[in-house]
């Protein structure tokens, strides 16, 4: 397996994925909405940066991440706000392998530090992160 960064012409392979990581959490977006996702994804001047897992030709997961400031740091932060691997390729360390890919994405960048949320009923993603990071004590609000 590889871990690679998004490229153009991954969109057709891409998109397939986009859609599961969406019907996972019901969510229904405008056509609209994911092509300009895509479009801040393969920006390479955008703030947006897309990881992808390929196995044998096929992509079967990826990490999409923003780099942003704070005013906590001096440094930026990096936010993993989207993380995804096909129902095929679970359980297989794909998760693993693309986070490690954006905490290096992300050290090379000189992010301070690298976040993300999820649902609460996410446990068997919430089983890897408990591995890979530390759960803080916030409680996101949302308008």
């Amino acid at each position: 397996m590889t871990i690679r960064e998004i490229r153009p012409d991954d969109w057709e392979n891409w998109q397939p994925l986009w859609q599961g990581y969406l019907d996972f959490y019901r969510a229904v977006l405008a056509p609209e909405v994911t092509e300009r996702t895509w479009a801040t994804l393969v920006d390479r001047d955008s703030a947006v940066h897309g990881l992808l897992a390929e196995q044998d030709g096929q992509l079967i997961g990826f990490a999409h991440l923003i780099m942003h400031p704070t005013t906590w740091a001096s440094s930026p932060s990096c936010y993993l706000e989207d993380l995804y691997i096909a129902k095929s390729s679970r359980g297989q360390g794909v998760g693993r392998q693309l986070i490690e890919a954006v905490y290096r994405f992300a050290d090379e960048s000189g992010a301070a530090k690298v976040y993300w949320l999820t649902q609460e009923y996410n446990a068997a993603a919430r089983s890897l992160y408990d591995t890979v990071a530390h759960r803080t004590s916030f409680v996101v609000y949302q308008r």
